[in-house]
């Protein structure tokens, strides 16, 4: 960290302060977590080449299972290899320029990730509601443009508050008290005027397309129930809610995480509170979602029992 001015220095590196806690048990959590992030990994790329590879899984569900996988296993690459070496080493710090890519690609596809699991629940809509005309609406033009729109539109409205991040101006600390550069801790330790405006601009921002994608999912669901509850098979009921089962299950785990952190005051959470919370968005949910994909999936466990069938023949 350089000097500027007596008040003001110019930020070469930040010091991330993790999670502040014994070097052993540090030590202990760095194989937990190089557990996780290898299962993750694992079970990202698995349901990645399992749509790829087989026929049955070329649907436009499992089409955006699939990106959803993607982007799961981006989100762990930007937080946990930092987080790893923190753990294990001495060296806590991060660039500046570091510290901002890794909280714009931290938004960026946590904001793709909730835009497509709202077009997620229309998928789901279409294919319950209109089962007749599910092909003809959902064709692969229409969930190609979706997807895409998911992801550009995530990674193009993070770039906004980009050019405002690289021109703060810092005084005295460059500690964030984070395992991972998030937004506000980094906003916290600026002395810039226009500080206030980006908290503000960050939680309008996490409100608006949180509370937009919550309703296209609220909306959709109240369709699917409405059609569900008007079936005269129960069988039939059954198996429609079971195929919502890993979509519903995913959804709920990620706005409830994403709610607690980014769109609700933040004054009576401790900084042990956020950062467990983070741990669950960032760290365990990418790695629970391919397990319920599996578990929860009777054609995904059927595809699978095929492939290690024919890997490992009797």
């Amino acid at each position: 960290m350089e000097l500027n001015s007596p008040n003001v220095t110019v930020v070469t590196e930040f010091i991330l302060v993790g999670f502040q806690l014994s070097k052993a048990l540090e030590c202990f959590l760095f194989w937990v977590f190089l557990l996780v992030f290898l299962l993750t990994l694992t079970g990202n790329f698995a349901i990645i080449a399992l749509v790829c590879m087989d026929q049955r899984l070329q649907t436009p569900m499992y089409f955006f299972f699939c990106n959803l996988s993607f982007l799961e296993t981006l989100f762990v690459l930007t937080i946990c290899p930092k987080m790893l070496v923190s753990l294990i080493s001495l060296n806590k710090t991060i660039s500046f320029r570091g510290c901002i890519a890794q909280c714009y690609f931290y938004f960026s596809l946590g904001t793709s990730e909730c835009v497509l699991i709202a077009v997620m629940a229309f998928d789901r809509y279409v294919a319950i509601c209109y089962p007749l005309r599910y092909a003809i609406i959902m064709n692969k033009r229409l969930c190609v443009f979706l997807a895409l729109g998911c992801w550009t539109g995530g990674f193009l409205l993070l770039l906004i508050p980009v050019p405002f991040l690289l021109h703060l101006s810092f005084c005295a600390s460059n500690l964030v008290d984070h395992f991972f550069c998030d937004y506000a801790p980094i906003i916290k330790l600026s002395c810039s005027k226009n500080v206030n405006f980006l908290l503000d601009f960050e939680t309008a921002l996490s409100l608006a397309v949180m509370l937009t994608s919550l309703s296209i999912n609220g909306v959709s669901y109240v369709y699917i129930i409405s059609t569900v509850l008007r079936m005269h098979s129960t069988k039939g009921q059954k198996k429609t809610f079971s195929t919502c089962a890993s979509h519903l299950t995913v959804a709920s785990i990620f706005y409830g995480s994403s709610i607690f952190m980014y769109s609700l005051p933040t004054k009576g959470h401790s900084r042990g509170v956020q950062k467990s919370m983070a741990l669950l968005t960032a760290v365990i949910t990418p790695l629970l979602n391919p397990f319920i994909y599996t578990l929860r999936n009777q054609k995904v466990k059927e595809v699978l029992k095929d492939c290690l069938k024919n890997s490992f023949p009797h």
